[in-house]
């Protein structure tokens, strides 16, 4: 088979939470690196469920020590390989880790007015991957917003019921001005 033909980053996000964000991701990751693709999972969601759920426990480093200082590509020092046995994955995927410091972090960068959400785009330079999976925290914070200035696309999944589809508006609007600057 072909090596995978992508360079993308996308970002999984609902305000909601319960809807599938991490499973997707989850999925996708498993997806793409059974066809081959090196595949890289950041986690921005400070309960880590895509961390634990990739295999990995007893973070040294992880996303928020990368936002914390934004140089270019400093999220290298936190990658780890997923606990993922390799077959049937042609790769194992990697993930920058979340942890609980990262609602910690969410306030400081809700406080700082410069350049704070482009913080992940800068941490992210230079890290090499055919698909970047971002998944987002359960709201429309600054941790979101730095998922979505550095991704190339976004999965919005939610559920069929009123209530998701007026929270969608809100997350349309979000992405419209994110695209806009």
């Amino acid at each position: 088979m072909a090596s995978v033909e992508f360079v993308t980053r996308v970002a999984i996000v609902n305000q909601k939470g319960g809807v599938g964000k991490t499973t997707i991701t989850l999925g996708l990751a498993a997806t793409a690196a059974m066809r081959g693709a090196r595949v890289m999972v950041v986690d921005l969601d400070p309960q880590a469920n895509a961390t634990s759920g990739l295999g990995v426990s007893g973070v040294v480093r992880s996303v928020d020590d990368a936002l914390a200082s934004p140089q270019p590509g400093s999220i290298a020092q936190s990658i780890v390989y997923s606990a993922w046995e390799r077959p049937p994955l042609r790769s194992s995927p990697r993930v920058a880790p979340s942890s609980p410091l990262m609602a910690q972090r969410e306030m400081q960068l809700a406080t700082d007015p410069v350049g704070a959400q482009d913080r992940l785009a800068s941490a992210l330079e230079g890290t090499e991957a055919d698909l970047t999976l971002i998944d987002c925290p359960p709201s429309l914070s600054m941790l979101t917003l730095n998922g979505l200035c550095c991704a190339h696309g976004v999965i919005v999944p939610m559920q069929c019921e009123y209530f998701a589809l007026e929270g969608l508006t809100d997350l349309v609007n979000t992405i419209k001005q994110v695209k806009a600057n």
